[in-house]
């Protein structure tokens, strides 16, 4: 099942994928906001990747291998929506990491708001969240540009400092859709 936005192609992640995603998640400059740090080794990415398609098989949704339209066979990105929890509380978490190449164009925002309409209209979602690092400046405008606000702080890493919480829910969000202008 492939979807589209104006710019990007995205398809649910497989077996393949996993050299894209530790070639974009083994990069230091993607995770210069990321206090665990890049991915170690390509079998660590394997582990994820074996999530990611688990997390599909039982729940009918999650990450997407993104690429541009025009060159669907580069993968350029990774993002999408999935259950994970903090404090023992589930979220439905929005997610992305795209590679450097890909920074600055927009794509990050295309895609936030794309995963945030999918999840209200197609999954059916009472809320959608994300976390980000405090520091991490692009990252909340885009989440602000999908509709996302800030709620709270969360203790997301290990002896790190917390991480920033952002929502949406789809009572808000709909209502923000149905409003002219």
């Amino acid at each position: 099942m492939q979807l589209e936005t104006r710019r990007l192609c995205l398809r649910p992640v497989v077996a393949s994928d996993v050299a894209d995603l530790f070639r974009i998640y083994g990069d230091p400059a993607t995770n210069q906001f990321n206090p665990a740090g890049p991915y170690p080794d390509i079998q660590h990415a394997q582990a994820v990747l074996n999530r990611w398609v688990e997390h599909w098989v039982a729940n009918g949704f999650g990450n997407w291998a993104i690429s541009l339209l025009d060159s669907p066979e580069d993968i350029i990105g990774f993002g999408g929506l999935s259950i994970l929890s903090y404090t023992d509380k589930p979220f439905n978490n929005l997610g992305y990491r795209f590679a450097t190449e890909a920074w600055g164009k927009g794509l990050a925002t295309e895609f936030a708001e794309y995963a945030v309409r999918y999840g209200f209209e197609v999954i059916k979602l009472a809320e959608v969240n994300a976390v980000v690092r405090a520091n991490h400046l692009a990252s909340q405008k885009v989440l602000q540009k999908a509709g996302l606000s800030y709620v709270r702080d969360i203790d997301d890493v290990k002896d790190a400092p917390p991480s920033m919480l952002y929502a949406l829910r789809f009572d808000d969000w709909h209502i923000s859709k149905s409003m002219p202008g």
